[in-house]
């Protein structure tokens, strides 16, 4: 089936890339993923995707997806994360880096014993480590631009309603369903693209946010310990003892961000973690309108201009935080 204009104008700056993508794929037997730490749906959805393509339409190679399994999204909606032997990488292999930008956020070291190297990212560039870089800011998920690639291969692959699953989780998971700002035409095609697979998309949606009873009592405390600035932007804290109480982990304690996301008068909103592992906060920042990731990157962070991550050494860092918010609306 062709392919629309928007999905070939899309594709146009990165063909010679994506050639090159596909000849590593044919060259290569052995092929592992990584993606960043503390994933989320676009980092796990997109790195079990291209397993999952590459698997069904080159059965003889050998693929394997490293990392962090995620507190919650491991097993329900993805299967656990592989684990081989420092002898594993000792033969050649192809490297694929998804959804992330500097070296620092790769899950696994040994991304860098790959024999070839290939980026595919849509956060702002930070720094070059790949033989091949396919990276657009304009995409709403990193999915986003991996499904214009395989569509865009010469060849008749197939795309298994598993694999689409798969790739369909990141794409909504980092779109918020579709409603932030970077969503746009190629967005919904691509969804529209992985639909005609044959995917279920009710049961994807109901395993992507399944929620358990103990889940309520992490959300009414949210609700009844929730602060707003006098310029609208929303923020609860978890502190290791309330994380303790809820029984949730660090990873979990953004879960909670976006049910301010559509109330009127609240402009921006943010989750502040106490992280039980370093002596440090972990902030999640999302926004209706306003870009936020500047004021992310003065606390350590970045991100997308409606969802942004950042750090604060100290809680006594939070007014500013909140006041360089404030200062946007």
């Amino acid at each position: 089936m062709a392919l629309s204009p928007e999905m070939k104008k899309f594709a146009e700056p990165f063909i010679k890339e994506y050639r090159r993508v596909l000849r590593a794929i044919k060259r290569y037997d052995r092929i592992a993923i990584f993606r960043h730490i503390m994933p989320d749906f676009d980092a796990l959805g997109t790195q079990m995707g291209l397993a999952t393509w590459i698997k069904d339409n080159f059965p003889e190679k050998e693929v394997r997806v490293f990392g962090d399994n995620h507190v919650t999204f491991t097993p329900r909606v993805y299967p656990e994360m592989d684990t081989r032997s420092e002898d594993w990488f000792k033969k050649p292999f192809l490297t694929f880096i998804l959804d992330v930008g500097n070296e620092s956020r790769i899950a696994d070291p040994r991304w860098k014993k790959g024999k070839f190297i290939i980026k595919i990212d849509h956060h702002p560039k930070v720094e070059d480590f790949a033989d091949v870089e396919i990276v657009n800011t304009e995409a709403a998920a990193a999915t986003e631009i991996v499904v214009n690639m395989l569509k865009n291969f010469k060849g008749d692959y197939k795309m298994s309603p598993e694999a689409a699953e798969y790739f369909y989780t990141a794409l909504v998971g980092d779109s918020g369903r579709f409603q932030y700002s970077s969503t746009s035409e190629h967005t919904f095609q691509i969804a529209g693209e992985l639909i005609k697979s044959g995917m279920n998309i009710s049961k994807t949606y109901q395993k992507m946010y399944q929620k358990q009873l103990d889940d309520l009592y992490v959300t009414a405390y949210v609700l009844n310990n929730f602060k707003v600035s006098p310029k609208g932007v929303a923020y609860y804290v978890l502190d290791r003892q309330i994380q303790q109480d809820l029984k949730i982990t660090t990873e979990r304690g953004k879960e909670n961000v976006n049910i301010f996301a559509n109330i009127e008068g609240i402009n921006a909103w943010c989750s502040i973690t106490e992280d039980n592992k370093e002596p440090c906060w972990r902030v999640s920042i999302r926004s209706k309108e306003k870009a936020i990731n500047g004021v992310a990157t003065m606390f350590e962070g970045g991100g997308h201009a409606q969802a942004s991550g950042a750090k604060l050494n100290s809680i006594d860092d939070l007014p500013r935080l909140i006041e360089e918010l404030d200062k946007l609306f």
